[in-house]
């Protein structure tokens, strides 16, 4: 089914421009979510068997959306914090070893790192807003006891966009995993672990995907998770976990190894509505929306006295985002000036931080910036 204006009630209550940070459902994730809460009303889990073959489908999704090889490298973890702390724990580091990450990245993917350093691991940020060549100086801050490139595809703050093929390419050749967290990427610009020689990423369902929180979205190649220690140990963790008497109790060799307990099958109902539309639209036709109102918001802001759009304008650095700050107003006083008028943003790094997402056309982008020049 194609999605309308209809699907989001959202678009009945102001402006919405605030993706990127906790999305509104559609029609077809709460139906879907409250037709599972009837379900479970009325029968249970009677049903049971229809829940496992839902969460093989959400693998299968998931493989599609993100271009991977297998659902054998898929894992449904509870948040992206969890999926990079079970690569920065679980890592084997050695003594002067390091990892290398942008600087201004969101704490998620910044304290796990850091707290290798209690590992003798070091980590070094890079400053990649300071330069011209980001994807450059983040591979001239590899060496030879370089382990792990971590980055944001997209960053939180500004929408900053990195060259995730470019790195993906270099890591290859320098023998460094490449780690991505895709929160800000996924459903808002295509991605493909593969092409991109990406290793392993993380990416909740709440934010461009749509869906409910509490659920993540984790990929991860061999030979990254048979390296990987375990951090939990459960019951649902082997190939087929209902064996519950089984002599053998070795982890499965697929990604399910990081999925110690009960799964999230509420949130899995969710996610799966949600990715049935994002493929069904397809991730370009999605794509192509989100930056015409990328583009609009750069030009219209750009043009406003006072302000300044702080988001990269440069085709190539564009994702969801815009962000924006100014010189002759109180920022606070502005921010809260256009939410007073009904938009939903959100404060960021020194800038009010606009995200609006695909199902809201030029119309919706002409209001925004009418409301942003009357705030003024």
């Amino acid at each position: 089914m194609t999605i309308s204006k209809a699907q989001f009630p959202i678009l009945q209550s102001g402006i919405y421009a605030n993706h990127a940070a906790v999305s509104p459902w559609p029609d077809v994730v709460s139906d879907a979510i409250a037709a599972f809460a009837e379900e479970n009303k009325v029968a249970g889990p009677r049903n049971y068997r229809d829940w496992i073959t839902r969460e093989r489908q959400l693998r299968g999704q998931i493989t599609t959306l993100i271009g991977a090889d297998s659902s054998q490298d898929i894992a449904l973890l509870k948040n992206t914090t969890e999926g990079i702390c079970t690569v920065a724990f679980g890592f084997p580091w050695c003594n002067g070893d390091n990892v290398v990450i942008p600087k201004g990245e969101f704490p998620s993917n910044r304290l796990p790192w850091l707290a290798q350093q209690k590992r003798d691991v070091e980590i070094r940020e890079v400053d990649v807003r300071d330069t011209s060549d980001p994807e450059g100086a983040l591979l001239a801050a590899m060496d030879d006891k370089t382990r792990i490139l971590a980055v944001s595809s997209v960053q939180y703050s500004d929408g900053f966009r990195l060259d995730v093929s470019k790195l993906g390419s270099a890591c290859q050749v320098a023998d460094v995993f490449f780690f991505v967290d895709a929160i800000q990427h996924l459903g808002a610009l295509p991605i493909d672990v593969d092409s991109s020689h990406i290793d392993c990423l993380a990416a909740d369902a709440h934010k461009w995907l749509l869906g409910p929180e509490g659920i993540a979205i984790f990929f991860c190649r061999e030979p990254l998770r048979s390296m990987l220690k375990l951090q939990q140990v459960g019951w649902h963790m082997y190939e087929n976990p209902w064996i519950f008497d089984r002599p053998d109790w070795s982890p499965a060799k697929s990604a399910k190894r990081f999925e110690a307990g009960t799964p999230n099958t509420l949130g899995q109902v969710g996610l799966n509505a949600s990715l049935s539309t994002f493929l069904e639209q397809g991730m370009s036709a999605v794509s192509d929306a989100i930056l015409r109102n990328t583009r609009m918001l750069t030009n219209g802001i750009s043009s406003m006295p006072g302000l300044r759009v702080s988001s990269r304008t440069s085709k190539n650095r564009q994702s969801g985002i815009v962000s924006f700050n100014t010189t002759d107003h109180d920022l606070r006083e502005l921010y809260g000036r256009i939410t007073k008028a009904g938009v939903d943003c959100a404060l960021r790094s020194g800038s009010i931080r606009l995200s609006p997402h695909y199902y809201q056309d030029e119309m919706v982008m002409e209001r925004l910036l009418e409301i942003v020049e009357d705030s003024l």
